[in-house]
């Protein structure tokens, strides 16, 4: 479906996109923070560090999503794109426990009180940060795309992990001698935050593996475009699971048991195109005629 494709090369295209903002904020954080002595913001930089390499396998697996079917794949490349949601979830796991270990380590650790410029770098990693977040977060909302969806929250992590350095910092800063571990705690506090967000993406992505059946919205709808076509007289079984960004349904559908095979054909082909035109996100159906019951033939 071109539409898909296209929506699967703006999410690529994103994902590179947040791969040029990473490496940018990620040379700016660690920076700031050994210059200014702001162990949570060299965490922070580290963190952004990771996001490079999940952004890359995510535009990696939305840049295989879009490749059209072929004889090895009839059904598309659409699985790319949860795994590359998984693997994006997996890094944010990674990136948690790894900060969160050497926030620990930090703690126990002798420490300098942060510069006073690392609050205006955060500032603006903050912003950036959430705006590119919003933006990513839209068009997979949009789509439906849990690796979309990753890459939003990566970045989103990215943005709560800097606010907790900038609150951390404020307080070290602020309270002044006996706090100047306080970016350190602050950055522990972000790990269960980060962690949270990683299993939120995991699990969706995991289910569309497992071809779990979608919302029951999309279900319904089906089922209504399918009744509504001319000569259906029941929807007897309607399965739809999810590949990539797009649906695939089987359906069931019972006609006048006296139909010839050519009618029974163009009713299909018309519940076919009704479902299409009534969710576009269906790529395919896949229509069995039942016989229902059979036209009463008129008295001689």
């Amino acid at each position: 479906m071109p539409s898909t494709r296209r929506k699967l090369e703006s999410g690529a295209h994103l994902a590179l996109l947040g791969m040029g903002l990473n490496a940018v904020l990620c040379a700016v954080k660690v920076g700031a923070g050994v210059f200014g002595h702001s162990y949570a913001l060299i965490a922070d930089g580290f963190e952004s560090l990771l996001d490079i390499i999940s952004s890359l396998l995510i535009w990696g697996g939305l840049k295989y999503a879009a490749k059209p079917p072929d004889a090895s794949h009839p059904y598309g490349h659409g699985k790319a794109e949860p795994m590359a949601a998984i693997l994006g979830s997996v890094m944010i796991l990674g990136a948690g426990a790894g900060l969160a270990v050497a926030s620990i380590q930090a703690i126990k650790a002798r420490h300098t009180a942060p510069a006073m410029y690392t609050l205006p770098v955060l500032v603006v990693v903050i912003v950036v940060k959430e705006i590119h977040s919003r933006r990513v977060r839209r068009l997979a909302r949009e789509t439906s795309s849990t690796a979309m969806e990753a890459d939003a929250m990566h970045h989103r992590t990215d943005a709560i992990t800097s606010a907790a350095a900038l609150v951390g910092i404020t307080v070290a800063l602020v309270g002044g001698t006996g706090y100047e571990k306080a970016d350190n705690w602050a950055a522990l506090f972000a790990c269960g935050i980060i962690g949270y967000n990683g299993l939120l993406i995991f699990w969706p992505s995991l289910q569309d593996l497992m071809d779990t059946a979608p919302p029951k919205s999309i279900q319904e709808q089906v089922r209504d475009a399918s009744a509504k076509v001319d000569g259906v007289e029941d929807v007897e079984q309607c399965r739809v699971r999810k590949m990539g960004l797009e649906y695939y349904v089987d359906l069931h559908v019972k006609v006048d048991g006296s139909m010839t095979v050519t009618e029974g054909h163009g009713i299909a082909h018309q519940v076919k195109d009704a479902v299409r035109q009534a969710v576009p996100e269906v790529a395919d159906v896949l229509v069995h005629i039942e016989p229902a019951r059979a036209r009463e033939t008129p008295a001689a």
